[in-house]
């Protein structure tokens, strides 16, 4: 496919020339590429009325519908970027949100849970009522270049949640490099399974609508549901799956999750978390004629800036994957402890330049000169995650500069720990976090576990065994002092282990 020069006006094609082509798929209920375009005009047309600041963002409050993406693309055909809000947020989120973004209105495909006070809202009757207008646009109100396209809030280490702003041209930058370099099928077939207020979801739609391919949206419901969520998934005829891999842990529990019930199932794309090796084995064994890419990429650089194909050859080079080289327009270098430029080979802070970067968080300029500077002319953010880059220019991760402890006065990368613990094979899946003294030292390093089924007596000969085995691959100062054995991992709506509920848990 050639290169896409205009996100929203390619997507508008495709609906002027296959209007019948299904664009979004949920549970059976089908709406075209003609509707979408029919939608996101006759919205556009309506928010163009209402007078709004030319850079006023947009809040768009939902679920996983076809209403939301046609509320998405209104919104930058009207020169607005949205900011999704799923509807599972809480609703001090939602308003902590508002008061940030400042927004010129919300779009309410779902009721709101919160009073947003003077904020003008648009939302039931009148919301459809706007769809159904039969309005048209032209292109020359449309999102484009460096304006913002959408603005995805992340979480603060305060507490107060970033807002991430991803211009046209950002977003321009990553949908050429998927469909270019990660090998999509023609029209694909694709999983829409993340909450769309998480940029992995960008990987899935944009991909995907530019492709004149189709979303299958899993919602929530359906995935908190695993009865009903592997009745579902051999029915929707995917050929491209896009998840985090603690979603695909999930699903490899079904001894039916294979080829032969999902013959179809070619693509699968990684991003979001660490794609462990146990994982990756598994699915190959699952699916041995289909590719699988380990991603990588943080939200301030548009979802990932970096891949690898996951081959036998690489499961066998690799006990901790790599997470590939960097797409062609962007360019990576490490800092050291001191903030200078590290050399080739060094472990240290990933810092990405490129058009993919983020131009900052809206309007909090304390924390965009904190992450973000100007390098040779192109934007520059420090990841803050510790990586290493080889002669060849392969990506190592290694973990978060935030998720260091020290015990003991030993330096312990706990993403390290969970590494390894992931791939004992006495553990079907597991976490390290630090327990905290009096002092707010690290006392101890707890992990909690999920077991593989044994035949041990007792907890703690599981846990001797444990400790004994992973002794075998790490320094002992490293291997936790405590397990607590555990039948599941707490997961955020984002679908990633929620570690951050484990170290409040821990710390009680």
């Amino acid at each position: 496919m050639r290169k896409v020069i205009n996100v929203i006006e390619q997507i508008d094609s495709i609906a002027v020339k296959h209007p019948d082509w299904v664009a979004y798929d949920y549970l059976g209920t089908k709406n075209t590429y003609g509707e979408l375009k029919a939608y996101s005009d006759s919205l556009a047309s309506y928010i163009l009325t209402q007078g709004l600041e030319e850079d006023a963002p947009i809040m768009v409050y939902g679920a996983q519908t076809f209403d939301m993406i046609a509320t998405f693309l209104g919104v930058v055909k009207s020169g607005h970027a949205y900011v999704p809000i799923d509807r599972h947020s809480p609703a001090e989120r939602l308003t902590m949100i508002n008061e940030i973004a400042n927004p010129g209105m919300c779009i309410a495909v779902e009721d709101l849970p919160v009073n947003l006070g003077d904020l003008p809202v648009l939302e039931g009757q009148e919301l459809n009522d706007a769809f159904n207008a039969n309005k048209n646009v032209t292109p020359n109100s449309f999102v484009t270049k460096d304006d913002n396209y959408y603005i995805i809030f992340t979480s603060g280490t305060t507490g107060k949640p970033k807002g991430v702003q991803i211009s046209h041209n950002n977003l321009l930058s990553f949908v050429n490099w998927e469909i270019g370099n990660l090998g999509l099928p023609e029209r694909p077939v694709t999983l829409s399974q993340p909450p769309y207020s998480f940029d992995l979801s960008v990987m899935d739609l944009y991909p995907t609508l530019v492709m004149g391919g189709t979303i299958k949206a899993v919602p929530k419901q359906v995935t908190d549901d695993f009865k009903k969520l592997f009745e579902i998934l051999p029915t929707l005829g995917l050929n491209v799956w896009v998840s985090t891999p603690s979603f695909m842990d999930i699903c490899l529990l079904q001894p039916t999750f294979d080829a032969e019930h999902l013959p179809a199932l070619s693509r699968f794309l990684f991003c979001g978390e660490e794609l462990t090796h146990a994982t990756a084995q598994a699915l190959k064994l699952r699916f041995p004629d289909a590719k699988i890419f380990n991603t990588y990429g943080p939200t301030e650089a548009t979802v990932a800036v970096s891949a690898i194909e996951i081959t036998d050859e690489v499961l066998k080079q690799y006990d901790r994957l790599p997470i590939g080289y960097l797409k062609e327009d962007t360019l990576g270098f490490i800092l050291d402890d001191n903030g200078r430029m590290a050399n080739a080979g060094a472990e240290g802070e990933l810092v990405l330049s490129g058009p993919s970067v983020s131009k900052g968080y809206l309007n909090n300029p304390e924390k965009t000169d904190e992450a973000f500077f100007e390098y040779e002319g192109q934007r520059a953010y420090k990841t803050g995650d510790l990586v290493k880059i080889d002669d060849t220019g392969m990506l190592y991760y290694h973990g978060r500069t935030d998720f260091q402890i020290k015990l003991h006065g030993y330096r312990i990368e706990l993403e390290e720990v969970n590494h390894y613990l992931n791939n004992d094979p006495l553990i079907q899946a597991g976490v390290a976090v630090p327990k905290y003294g009096k002092d707010q030292k690290v006392a101890q390093l707890v992990a909690y576990v999920v077991p593989e089924k044994n035949e041990f007596d007792s907890q703690i000969q599981l846990t001797v065994a444990i400790k004994d085995s992973l002794k075998d691959n790490m320094m002992e100062y490293a291997v936790p002092n405590r397990f607590v054995f555990v039948e599941s991992l707490p997961q955020t709506a984002n679908g990633k282990i929620d570690i951050k509920s484990v170290i409040a848990e821990v710390n009680a």
